[in-house]
């Protein structure tokens, strides 16, 4: 028996990366490419490594299976204390994310006591079982009366060119919640249940939402998904488009809620960073990480985006 049947994952080829680290795997994962500008090319792709978590005392030496569209912890492995430590150390404890690679020491210990071991006693798996997602919104109904004090934003709604530069300012023109650049924007939305399960309307700025979205995918096929669903005149209405810049700021809450998204909780979990309208300058596609809360940019095909469509109303 190896560690892919311990796991659960018999007949499955599972091979650990050792060179991997925390710090990689946001660019390989998420936007525009980490170690010797690698990026991952599909949605499928899995990797597998080892990391220290140091967020909580004790630290815990863990599995992790990262791909683009999750990352899971499969099992903690019970490593000595005080290897984890002094591994910890080496690298300093002032580290934001408080996750670090692991050492040479640690990797040798691993091979001989895990990887190549029949004893799996030091290995503890973690239930990844996922529960149905809560597509209550819990928001006021349509026809419902207006907060009498509601103030109304216009946003621009036409797709432009925006360097990095622009887009650091937008979020604190408007007071929109960004946590690279405007950490103490907080904007009042105005969300009504539309009742289709399928939308919300944003009354603070005029904007009606798609809930859900498509998969993960390259530009053009996003842009192919927003046609496709005016052609079937989706919930209704055929002019729906990609969100700019300012409309998903609006989105944007200072506190992640349950889903991990800074959005509030009628949007699924299933679109964790959208493509937007806008492009960059001097190249590429910008996209809004709701779970990062903040905008960033990408190829437009590698990885890829998810898509989630607004009207104006």
């Amino acid at each position: 028996m190896g560690l892919a049947d311990r796991l659960g994952m018999a007949g499955h080829h599972l091979t650990i990366d050792w060179d991997i680290t925390p710090a990689d795997t946001f660019a390989m994962f998420e936007s525009w490419g980490g170690k010797d500008q690698e990026r991952i090319r599909s949605n499928t792709e899995l990797h597998y490594y080892f990391y220290i978590d140091n967020w909580s005392s004790p630290a815990k030496l863990c599995l992790m299976e990262r791909g683009v569209k999750h990352a899971k912890i499969l099992a903690y492995i019970d490593c000595p204390q005080e290897m984890l430590e002094k591994c910890v150390a080496r690298q300093g404890t002032d580290m934001r994310d408080k996750s670090y690679a692991i050492d040479e020491g640690i990797k040798q210990w691993l091979l001989e006591k895990i990887i190549e071991s029949e004893d799996f006693s030091r290995i503890e798996l973690v239930d990844n079982s996922v529960k149905p997602e809560d597509m209550e919104t819990g928001l006021p109904k349509k026809g419902a009366p207006l907060p009498a004090a509601l103030k109304k934003t216009s946003l621009r709604a036409a797709g432009t060119v925006l360097t990095e530069q622009e887009v650091a300012g937008l979020a604190a023109k408007h007071n929109f919640y960004d946590s690279r650049h405007n950490p103490q924007g907080n904007f009042s939305n105005a969300l009504v249940d539309n009742g289709d399960g399928l939308t919300v309307t944003d009354h603070a700025t005029g904007l009606m939402w798609q809930r859900g979205g498509c998969d993960l995918t390259a530009i053009r096929n996003v842009q192919k998904y927003v046609a496709e669903l005016n052609r079937q005149r989706f919930a209704g209405f055929a002019d729906w488009r990609l969100p700019t810049m300012e409309e998903a700021f609006s989105l944007l809450e200072p506190q992640a809620n349950a889903k991990g998204a800074h959005l509030h909780p009628c949007f699924s979990r299933e679109q964790p960073f959208v493509f937007l309208a806008d492009q960059r300058k001097p190249g590429g596609y910008w996209f809004m990480d709701f779970k990062q809360a903040t905008a960033f940019w990408a190829s437009g095909s590698i990885p890829g985006g998810f898509g989630r469509v607004c009207r104006s109303v």
